[in-house]
């Protein structure tokens, strides 16, 4: 029999790398998220998801049941108020009932740094590791100074920066020594604890191979990419005065930033190296970890992000002109009271014959604009009028990936100082649906980004009118069967260089 494993945090950066390696290794995976909708259609096919809340200890028993080993990796880095209460409420919730369940082994992820003024953050962080150590339930316990890896915070902050200010004036903050790992390092770890030779509760530290500032990060960051950086230092800029900075430079990060900001301003290195004698990984050094995370973004648009996370983002809403590392970014929501066969059904008709939902004129009108700079504009128009498969054109959009009553993503084949996805997103919920549309702009230069920010009230009022076009359509549609699912759902057409 497979052993039974339970992954907490599945929707998160770390936890939604782990699914599929865990998979790979023949255990018998279960997934825990407070939205057990809004896990499914991101899971493998035959991957069991619960509905549980470590902050509701009844929902946990039934998760834990039959459980051998637990990865909790919840954290509340995105929580507003009294979030070190809640982080010791969910640990002694989720210890006391795997206690009860019988679970052989707990697995965690933490923060490295040592001392009696760390942050509140980072200080909460090691307080669950203790509470989870000293339960009863034997843990294993990494301790990991920033990772680096696609999608990351640490790694989109470092990029955001460097690709945007070419002059910098660096606080002394940004010369504080860590010691990064890169995230596929992380995932080695975290799998090896699985099946780890060991008894009873252990606590290591893990890290890569160099030791560096946020400014030498900074540096290897504009080498790899080309780019010439001036940092001046300064002595003052204090951590407070640097994390609002930083929600301006890069908006996204406004709330979670600034706990990121506060817990590195002390040396986070590794002292102990027991990690590296007791598990067979040899980490990376910084300059590889940089790199693959720079490819893999690019190529992959991140397994995961940071930013997937329920609890990092808090409530689902809308957001419009906002930046994500070099992207720009107009999201927004709607909810139908369809199932999500039906409310897809509308976006995988899309272009051609059947339009874009709202002011098909003023699409017309830029695909002649298009086609007057030598573009494609629309008169590809598309192969099938209700299927569509990776590398199908879709007027001036090329499909990248689609996956039936979950996602379809498009990137724009036409003249634009930059490059431009479209993407559509369906999600499960207790009344029915949510359909999330996402445009996202990665500016080339100056002319990239006053492109986007002069057009962007006119998107604004067509992805909106489209939006809406496509829910009327969808509570319209008649009742169909689920679309069968595609071979290859999760393919993904080469991406442009």
């Amino acid at each position: 029999m497979p052993e039974r494993v339970l992954l907490t945090g599945a929707t998160g950066y770390i936890g939604g790398r782990l699914i599929r390696p865990l998979l790979a290794s023949g255990v018998a995976l279960r997934c825990m998220a407070r939205r057990a909708g809004h896990l499914r259609a991101r899971v493998p096919e035959g991957t069991e998801v619960v509905e549980a809340d470590v902050l509701e200890p009844e929902t946990l028993g039934p998760a834990l049941r039959d459980i051998d080993v637990a990865y909790y990796l919840i954290h509340s880095m995105g929580d507003k108020g009294t979030f070190r209460d809640k982080e010791r409420e969910a640990a002694h919730n989720f210890a006391r009932a795997a206690k009860a369940a019988g679970v052989l082994r707990i697995v965690y992820l933490g923060g490295l740094g040592s001392g009696d003024d760390l942050s509140p953050h980072l200080a909460s962080r090691q307080e669950v590791g203790e509470i989870l150590r000293t339960s009863g339930c034997p843990t294993i316990e990494f301790r990991s100074a920033i990772i680096i890896g696609s999608g990351s915070l640490s790694f989109e902050m470092i990029r955001s920066l460097t690709d945007r200010l070419p002059v910098m004036i660096t606080p002394r903050w940004l010369r504080v020594k860590t010691q990064p790992i890169a995230v596929e390092d992380v995932i080695a770890y975290l799998l090896a604890a699985r099946s780890a030779d060991l008894t009873g509760s252990h606590c290591f530290e893990i890290g890569g191979t160099s030791v560096v500032s946020y400014g030498e990060l900074m540096r290897e960051y504009a080498r790899q990419r080309g780019l010439r950086r001036l940092l001046i230092p300064v002595p003052f800029l204090s951590p407070g005065l640097s994390s609002r900075w930083l929600g301006l430079v890069t908006p996204l990060y406004a709330r979670v930033g600034r706990k990121l900001i506060d817990s590195i301003c002390h040396e986070t290195i590794v002292e102990d190296d027991s990690a590296r004698r007791v598990f067979d990984i040899k980490p990376r050094d910084i300059a590889t970890a940089i790199d693959r995370a720079r490819r893999q973004e690019d190529s992959r648009f991140a397994e995961t992000r940071w930013s997937d996370a329920l609890s990092s983002k808090g409530p689902l809403r809308s957001w419009g002109g906002l930046r994500f590392g070099s992207r720009l970014v107009d999201s927004r929501t709607i909810d139908v009271p369809v199932p999500p066969h039906q409310a897809f059904r509308p976006i995988r008709r899309i272009g051609g014959k059947t339009g874009w939902y709202y002011a098909n004129w003023l699409w017309t009108t830029r695909g002649m604009l298009d086609l007057l700079v030598g573009g494609v504009g629309l008169r590809r128009g598309r192969r099938d009028p209700d299927h569509l498969a990776p590398g199908d054109t879709v007027d001036w959009w090329r499909v990248r990936e689609i996956e039936d009553n979950h996602k379809l993503r498009l990137f724009a084949e036409m003249k634009v100082p930059g490059r431009a996805w479209l993407q559509f997103e369906v999600e499960e919920t207790k009344t029915g649906s949510t359909i999330r549309q996402t445009a996202l702009f990665d500016p080339l230069g100056l002319f990239g980004l006053v492109y986007w920010y002069a057009i962007w009230p006119l998107h604004a009022l067509v992805f909106r009118g489209m939006l809406r076009g496509i829910a009327k359509a969808a509570r319209e549609a008649p009742t169909a069967k689920p679309a069968p699912a595609n071979a290859n759902p999760h393919s993904t057409a080469t991406p442009p260089s």
